[in-house]
């Protein structure tokens, strides 16, 4: 990371940073460019490990790519605010954030599984329990990312000195 004074080096922040966030970019291979993607995401933490679950319809490019090749790289980003300042008649500006990137592999949530990973998903947006129509679900395909690298990074320019 170029910026080492951006760095979130603390696991917990990270994970707290991710909560906040409502969109995870999934990139995948496509013979030689990313193919991305914008999702719904739910986490967890397993055995130390984030993992991120993600659903969506029963076929479609991203599963073909994922047949492929099961390697994928993510990004979400959250708290955006742009910080103007004026200083006589130069203007200059900058945009606060905070943002985690990984990478990991994918699997499939088997049939048994599938219910709990979709419970994972709805609490990250509804965190009362919420109950979903399992006539749905069966028409829903679920896998997860399990991340083996990840980085955090944030920028709040009112805390700079």
């Amino acid at each position: 990371m170029r910026r080492g004074d951006r760095e979130i080096k603390e696991f917990s922040e990270i994970i707290r940073v991710m909560e906040q966030c409502d969109v995870c970019r999934l990139a995948l291979n496509n013979d030689g460019y990313p193919y991305i993607l914008p999702l719904n995401f739910g986490m967890q933490v397993e055995d130390g490990r984030v993992v991120l679950y993600f659903h969506g319809a029963a076929e479609g490019t991203k599963y073909k790519l994922i047949e492929k090749d099961n390697r994928a790289a993510f990004e979400m980003d959250c708290s955006h605010k742009l910080v103007m300042q004026q200083t006589g008649d130069v203007c200059s500006c900058t945009m606060e954030y905070q943002s985690v990137m990984g990478k990991g592999r994918i699997e499939m949530v088997s049939e048994e599984r599938k219910q709990e990973a979709l419970g994972i998903l709805m609490k990250h947006y509804h965190k009362e329990e919420c109950s979903f129509s399992g006539a749905v679900a069966m028409h829903t395909t679920v896998f997860r990312l399990v991340v083996s690298e990840l980085t955090g990074k944030a920028h709040k320019k009112r805390m700079e000195t």
